[in-house]
C-alpha cells in the first residue's frame, strides 16, 4: 500500500521498507523520547559553542564542518539506514555545532534573538500538531504535492546560491532586500508545513513499523525542526537588521 510522500527524504519509502518481522513496533511515544533527547544534544553544544565564542574564540569551523558533516551523515543513513540508532545522535552532535555557530553570530549582535527564535520554532511545532491533530488541516494528496514542489524548489535555490558563492556570486536570499526577506518568509511557512506531512507519515507507520524505525522518524524530525528554526532566525536577524 502507498502510504504516501513527503519532501522529507527521512519519510520516503524506500527507509520504510523491510524488518517487517519485529515483535515490537514504532511508536509516537518513543520518537518523541528519542527526539528530545536528540534536541537536548543540539542545546548543548549550542550552549557550549555561545560560551566558547564569548571567550574571543572563532567558531567558523563549527558552522562549515557542522553543515559538512549532517550532509556526510544524512547520506550516509540513507545507504546503511540500519544504522541511524548511531548515526542519529551523531548527527545531532553536528548539528548542534552548526546551530551553535550560526546561533552565536546572530546572539553577538542581538543577544534576545536565539530566544526568542527558539520560541517562535516551538510555537510553530505545536501550532502544526494541533492543527494536524484536530484535522483543522488535512494532508490530501494535492496538499502534500504543493509542500513538496515548494520544498524542493527552496532547497534547488539555496543549493545554486551556495555554488554561485564559490565563483564570488552574492546572492540575493543573503541580503536584507524586500525579495530576500518574501523567500525567507516563505520557506519559514513551508518548513512549519513540512511537519504537517511528517505527522503524517509517522501515524501512518506507527504501531506498524518495527521499532528500530523510531530512529529514522526521530532523525526526519530534527531535518524539519532545526530547518524551521534556521529559517526564523534568519528571518528575524534581517527584520532586526532593516528595522
Amino acid at each position: 500500500m502507498n502510504l504516501g510522500k513527503t519532501s522529507n527524504p527521512a519519510f520516503t519509502d524506500y527507509f520504510w521498507d523491510g524488518e517487517t518481522t519485529s515483535n515490537k513496533k514504532m511508536s509516537v511515544h518513543g520518537i518523541l523520547i528519542k527526539t528530545f533527547a536528540c534536541l537536548a544534544i543540539i542545546a548543548l553544544i549550542t550552549v557550549l559553542i555561545w560560551y566558547y565564542y564569548s571567550n574571543g574564540n572563532t567558531i567558523k569551523w563549527f558552522v562549515t564542518g557542522g553543515m559538512l558533516g549532517a550532509i556526510i551523515i544524512s547520506i550516509v543513513i540513507s545507504v546503511r539506514k540500519d544504522w541511524a540508532p548511531v548515526l542519529v545522535p551523531i548527527y545531532a552532535v553536528v548539528k548542534g555545532c552548526f546551530i551553535g555557530g550560526i546561533t552565536s553570530f546572530a546572539k553577538a549582535k542581538f543577544p534576545d534573538l536565539p530566544y526568542q527564535a527558539i520560541g517562535v520554532t516551538v510555537i510553530a511545532f505545536f501550532v502544526m500538531l494541533t492543527l494536524y491533530q484536530t484535522r483543522l488541516i488535512v494532508v490530501t494528496k494535492k496538499l502534500r504535492s504543493i509542500i513538496i514542489v515548494a520544498c524542493s524548489t527552496i532547497f534547488l535555490t539555496y543549493i545554486i546560491s551556495w555554488i554561485l558563492s564559490f565563483f564570488g556570486i552574492r546572492s540575493f536570499l543573503w541580503g536584507t532586500s524586500w525579495i530576500a526577506i518574501v523567500f525567507n518568509i516563505l520557506a519559514a511557512i513551508f518548513a512549519s508545513l513540512s511537519l504537517l506531512l511528517d505527522f503524517d507519515y509517522i501515524e501512518r507507520r506507527k504501531n506498524k513499523a518495527p521499532k528500530s524505525k523510531e530512529w529514522l522518524a526521530t532523525w526526519g524530525l530534527l531535518v524539519t525542526i532545526v530547518w524551521l528554526y534556521v529559517e526564523i532566525l534568519r528571518l528575524m536577524r534581517k527584520f532586526s537588521i532593516k528595522f
